[in-house]
């Protein structure tokens, strides 16, 4: 099994900046996909960025240019990095990890506990 737990959440005025960790640990034989999902009350979830291990990354259109998601294999974490936020922004996010336990073992997803954050107007 593979845990992650994130930290970096909090309360922000708009234009502030936040930096999101998520850390896997248990057992891991290989990470592919590492990515942050956020969801807002009475939304769906949503992805927000994702970098592969050969470190492509995707964002969403709404965060380009504001948002920077890296990671760290050494560490199993992968980070995000949130400037120029907005109020939009606020929501429940989520760290996924697409991993295998062992050789044999398919990939599967695991997901992190969420971390709020709040942008204040």
């Amino acid at each position: 099994q593979v845990q992650l737990v994130e930290s970096g959440g909090g309360l922000v005025q708009a234009g502030g900046s936040l930096r999101l960790s998520c850390a896997a640990s248990g057992s891991i034989f290989s990470i592919n996909a590492m990515a942050w999902y956020r969801q807002a009350p009475g939304k769906q979830r949503e992805l927000v960025a994702a970098v592969t291990s050969g470190r492509n990354t995707n964002y969403t259109d709404s965060v380009k240019g504001r948002f920077t998601i890296s990671r760290d294999n050494a560490k199993n974490t992968v980070y995000l990095q949130m400037n120029s936020l907005k109020p939009e922004d606020t929501a429940v996010y989520y760290c996924n990890v697409r991993a295998s336990s062992t050789w044999y073992a398919p990939r599967a997803d695991y997901w992190g506990q969420g971390t709020q954050v709040t942008v204040s107007s």
